[in-house]
């Protein structure tokens, strides 16, 4: 349980809080005076600022103080619950592809919540164009909830398809009911966690990968891509996953507009009754789940295979090792495009 604890505690939740994803998350009830006596024990000390740097500094051990955050940062701390049209969480689903690397061959898609705002996705892969791909990251994501929401928000993008086709045999309704298409630009919702997602984590790869094609060490060929692929989207995709972790966690700010709920997207996500609203999930039935993950195409090589076999060879053959730091994986991606040069492979796409 104090695992438990210290966990909800690095995220920043507040006391309040904490009790209730106890009981509610792990049917665990702890007086106040009890989780603030595990919290002395352990050392825990509350800091009443919740923005999104100082999720991170808690996420990596850094603990700071408001005023330090504040200037920081320059942000301003928010509480309250309004209302919000989308009724409650799992009413939509919003969902999207992101481009900003795709020039590189990271492709990024994304779900979020309509009414939380948790993110209920953020995938690094090399397409966004296989319908069945972006479909796995939709069962994974109805088998890990256990259900489904009432209706998700895509674009007409072909490689939206299957995701259509599942929700629609999961309703056992007509496409109005529980699919709605429209432009990308339109989906207001996960547009916002882009514009955040780039400045957040986005934004250093595409300077980096910059650098790498000002320096003539890509030009975008298939080979290219395939590199980066192979060796940077797992770095990516770990970025990727911390941004979600810090993203469910931080406090959304009151504003003007009623329709915007304010909170912590993960407390909003489940405990939808301190706001005065119900959980629209479906429960789902596992005999469909089965049949649509049959029809799903899941991560296994970050890259083309043909590609991803030559690069673990010449790892092997010129004792070439991949580690943890960018910039020495920079120079494994250089010496493994030169090995490729050397064996004569093609460089057109």
């Amino acid at each position: 349980m104090d695992n438990i604890i210290e966990d909800y505690f690095r995220c920043g939740f507040t006391n309040r809080e904490i009790l209730i994803l106890l009981e509610e998350s792990h049917n665990i009830i702890l007086s106040l005076r009890t989780l603030e006596r595990t919290l002395q024990r352990n050392r825990c000390k509350h800091l009443d600022v919740n923005r999104w740097m100082h999720q991170k500094c808690w996420m990596y051990g850094i603990i700071t103080d408001r005023e330090t955050v504040r200037q920081l940062m320059r942000l301003l701390d928010g509480q309250g619950v309004d209302a919000y049209n989308i009724r409650g969480p799992n009413y939509v689903w919003h969902i999207d592809g992101y481009d900003e690397l795709k020039p590189y061959g990271i492709c990024i898609n994304g779900c979020i919540d309509g009414f939380s705002r948790k993110i209920i996705w953020l995938e690094a892969n090399k397409t966004n164009n296989d319908s069945r791909v972006i479909a796995s990251y939709f069962i994974n994501a109805v088998a890990e909830n256990n259900g489904y929401p009432q209706r998700i928000r895509i674009d007409r993008g072909t490689e939206n398809n299957h995701i259509a086709e599942m929700q629609i045999f999961f309703r056992e309704a007509g496409n109005a009911e529980c699919v709605t298409i429209g432009p990308s630009t339109g989906n207001q919702r996960i547009e916002r966690l882009w514009s955040t997602l780039r400045s957040q984590c986005i934004q250093f790869w595409m300077d980096h990968f910059e650098q790498l094609k000002e320096d003539g060490h890509f030009v975008g060929s298939f080979i290219d891509k395939s590199l980066i692929q192979f060796c940077f989207q797992h770095f990516i995709q770990e970025d990727l996953d911390e941004t979600v972790s810090a993203w469910n966690c931080h406090r959304i700010r009151p504003t003007h507009n009623p329709r915007a709920p304010s909170g912590r997207p993960s407390i909003m996500f489940d405990v939808p009754s301190l706001y005065g609203v119900q959980n629209f999930l479906y429960p789902v039935d596992q005999t469909k789940l089965s049949i649509c993950r049959e029809d799903c195409i899941f991560k296994d090589y970050p890259c083309d295979e043909d590609v991803f076999q030559l690069c673990v060879e010449l790892m092997a053959e010129h004792n070439l090792v991949m580690t943890n730091d960018v910039y020495e994986i920079t120079d494994f991606y250089l010496r493994l495009d030169r090995q490729l040069i050397l064996h004569g492979l093609e460089m057109d796409d």
